[in-house]
């Protein structure tokens, strides 16, 4: 038996090193390694012998692939208590990092999805190196992105952020530096410079990340970018829809054929985060709003279906429910969104 801790963390040379280490869950997050980070952040965030904070991953397979989607989807099939007790947590967590008066470094050196995105996105310096590979899939298991998804992909060029969480696209390092989701580029072979460099300048990681990065390529998307900005400026799906069927080309009619795939509550519970969390006056509300929807949203059919498909059987072939756009309504849409009790409501940690 492995009684590893799931995050290793302690100070050294004045920078406080979180490090996940659940490598055969690929780190997928859980409330006690939340937990345990909140603590370690909470711990050094007024003492003097800490400069800044680094957070990386054990292994080589992947930096976090998300939350910990069995246990949510279970416990979404009851009363969802356990859901809602780990995205409380969990935002909570995202909303410390957003907050902290020191700077965070995260390494993302390999897959980063769902959750691993909410712990990376609030860092000051992300550093990509070229076994990243960032999505946030979570339309095509009934879900919608959360951990701040609706303030980070609504902030960022154009409307690629929509077309990034409606389509659950898969980016690399070229891709996601050029559109400021990480703002280092490093080859993997430079992260050990990276770390002795640290050791000597541990309250400035920015500056330490300047003086090694090194150009992630041509970025694929680019060419695309223009498009993007039109085809996925609709403020409802179906408009969207329409325009890449209208539009023809090759690139637009297989975004189309993605989406198709992807369940048609998840993209409008989505499509509809993003552009309030566009307008939101502060990250804490927005943390607030995605409490609410992700409390509801594991509790419906399609969620639990999408979870099947994907992590369960693996079939890959979910029947979502209702099938298609027009069955969903804005009245259904309206009441995911909707506040809850006073006393239920997201609230931040002081």
């Amino acid at each position: 038996m492995n009684d590893a801790p799931e995050v290793l963390t302690r100070v050294q040379s004045g920078v406080g090193r979180i490090t996940l280490n659940r490598p055969k869950a690929l780190h997928a997050l859980n409330k006690a390694m939340c937990e345990a980070m909140t603590t370690a952040l909470l711990s050094w965030r007024d003492d003097p012998a800490v400069k800044s904070v680094l957070i990386d991953h054990a292994g080589e397979r992947g930096f976090c692939a998300g939350g910990d989607i069995r246990m949510i989807a279970e416990s979404g099939a009851g009363d969802a208590a356990e859901a809602r007790a780990f995205f409380l947590t969990e935002y909570r967590l995202n909303h410390l990092m957003f907050e902290y008066p020191k700077p965070i470094t995260a390494i993302v050196d390999g897959i980063v999805m769902g959750g691993g995105v909410g712990i990376s996105e609030p860092a000051e310096v992300r550093i990509a190196t070229e076994r990243t590979t960032y999505a946030m899939p979570e339309t095509g298991i009934g879900l919608f992105p959360d951990v701040g998804g609706g303030w980070f992909l609504s902030r960022l060029p154009g409307e690629t952020g929509t077309w990034l969480a409606l389509t659950g696209a898969r980016l690399k390092a070229a891709d996601t530096v050029f559109l400021g989701i990480h703002s280092h580029y490093l080859p993997s072979d430079a992260l050990e410079a990276f770390h002795a460099i640290l050791k000597t300048d541990p309250a400035h990681p920015a500056d330490v990340a300047d003086g090694l990065e090194d150009d992630p390529g041509e970025p694929p998307i680019e060419p695309h970018v223009e498009a993007i900005d039109r085809l996925f400026a609709h403020d409802r799906v179906e408009a969207i829809f329409a325009a890449l069927e209208a539009e023809g080309t090759e690139w637009a009619l297989a975004q189309l054929s993605t989406l198709r795939t992807k369940s048609p509550q998840s993209l409008k519970v989505t499509l509809r985060q993003l552009r309030l969390g566009r307008d939101m006056p502060d990250f804490a509300a927005n943390m607030a709003m995605e409490y609410r929807l992700g409390g509801r949203v594991v509790r419906t059919h399609d969620f639990q279906e999408g979870v099947r498909s994907v992590i369960v059987d693996k079939d890959g072939q979910p029947k979502w429910r209702p099938d298609s756009l027009a069955g969903v309504s804005d009245a259904d849409i309206e009441t995911l969104f909707a506040p809850l009790p006073a006393d239920q409501e997201w609230t931040h940690l002081d």
